[in-house]
């Protein structure tokens, strides 16, 4: 290799889901045992065919797709973004507090950049989503713990002891990846009490938002008028409408920092997709009962995760819903052996606990060598029932 490598980069984890994938690169399955891959959190299928329609007209017919779009995103996105979250959460978001970004991932990274930068740090509770740890290190932001009991629920006071002069944010993912758990509404407006006393910001990725199993808001942190003097929310339309590929996100903030949004998204994509943009746009305009009957399938499938894992004594599951449970195993092994192992023995692919969270060697408390992430949403009822098969067998026999 020729050059210096940024060290900051060079010193980040590999992306996990990559990784995982090179396990099975070379691998062979029995016929009668093929590879079920529960380690991906994305949907399996292409968008609904109703919608692959209307973007294949959208391709034909409007030529402004093809082109450079807006920094912050369509116009009429935006709006409708802003008019739904403020029907959906009870309070009031307007136009101007809604960009648009190429997924979830983006709109967290460009949220990071207006408010951080080397040497600063920033709260992330644990088990963390990989990609925003990742981010931080790339950066220079110290990721700054919060652990979490067996409830895997972050605790306001816990976080206050470890804010300092160099913190800059609190992150909060619910429903919850990697650990599936749904953060109450109290909860979350603690954080939110918390962040605003201490001049901090708060960030609430809703990627997995329209899989909540209840009903009505999550959280009612829109109510407050004020709200985009301290909350950034984030989301994606990868998951309501399959829309991975197409890389649609969105950040729901102050109209100031959404300016300085602008500066960093026009330097790294310069506007999202146009095509996802118009898709997305036409999915929360047509697609809303096809949306509930998709949280409908999601719920039952958690409802037999949750069933499978009451009949498996030996696995214990700390966390369950929307795409994910994320279970305590019982081989006396770390968690990326064991992943490893799950390939082979049982032809599972799943993500260990290692990649979400620091292991003791680390300064961790040791859950990171004893979970496993499982991403439920990619397989069916009886792919669920045969991931229970799978793990009866190799508990019995060990690994």
């Amino acid at each position: 290799m020729h050059g210096p490598l940024n060290p900051a980069l060079a010193a980040t984890f590999p992306p996990p889901v990559m990784e995982a994938r090179r396990w099975i690169a070379n691998a062979s399955f029995p016929a009668d045992r093929p590879l079920l891959n529960l380690s991906q959190a994305a949907p399996a299928d292409p968008p609904p065919e109703p919608l692959r329609q209307a973007m294949a007209e959208i391709v034909l017919s409007d030529p402004a797709t093809h082109l450079y779009g807006p920094v912050l995103g369509l116009p009429e996105l935006r709006a409708k973004v802003a008019a739904d979250w403020s029907a959906a959460y009870g309070g009031t978001v307007r136009a101007d507090q809604v960009a648009i970004t190429s997924g979830c991932n983006q709109a967290f990274t460009a949220a990071l950049a207006t408010l951080a930068g080397k040497g600063d740090n920033v709260i992330l509770p644990l088990p963390f989503y990989f990609n925003h740890k990742m981010w931080l290190d790339m950066e220079g932001i110290e990721a700054r713990y919060l652990e979490t009991g067996d409830d895997l629920l972050p605790d306001p006071e816990a976080c206050a002891a470890l804010i300092d002069d160099r913190t800059r944010a609190i992150v909060l993912v619910t429903p919850n990846n990697p650990g599936g758990v749904e953060y109450p509404a109290d909860l979350v407006a603690a954080f939110r009490d918390l962040a605003r006393s201490r001049g901090l910001a708060l960030i609430v990725d809703e990627t997995y938002r329209d899989f909540d199993a209840r009903e009505g808001a999550p959280h009612d942190l829109f109510a407050d008028p004020d709200w985009d003097e301290v909350l950034i929310q984030l989301y994606s339309f990868s998951k309501a409408y399959r829309l991975t590929g197409h890389r649609v996100g969105a950040i729901c903030s102050s109209p100031e920092r959404l300016a300085q949004v602008e500066k960093w998204l026009d330097t790294v994509a310069i506007c999202p997709n146009g095509l996802g943009q118009r898709a997305a746009l036409w999915g929360m305009e047509n697609l809303g009962d096809w949306l509930a009957g998709e949280r409908r399938e999601i719920l039952a499938r958690r409802a037999a995760m949750d069933a499978g894992f009451a009949a498996l004594p030996d696995w214990r599951a700390l966390g369950c819903g929307a795409y994910f449970a994320y279970v305590a195993h019982p081989f006396d092994a770390p968690s990326d052996v064991v992943a490893k192992a799950l390939v082979d023995r049982a032809s599972l692919l799943l993500l260990p606990g290692t990649m979400f969270g620091p292991t003791r060697e680390q300064g961790g408390s040791g859950r990171a060598e004893a979970t496993l992430r499982i991403a439920y949403a990619n397989a069916d009822l009886q792919g669920i029932a045969t991931l229970f098969d799978r793990l009866r067998d190799v508990t019995a026999r060990g690994l």
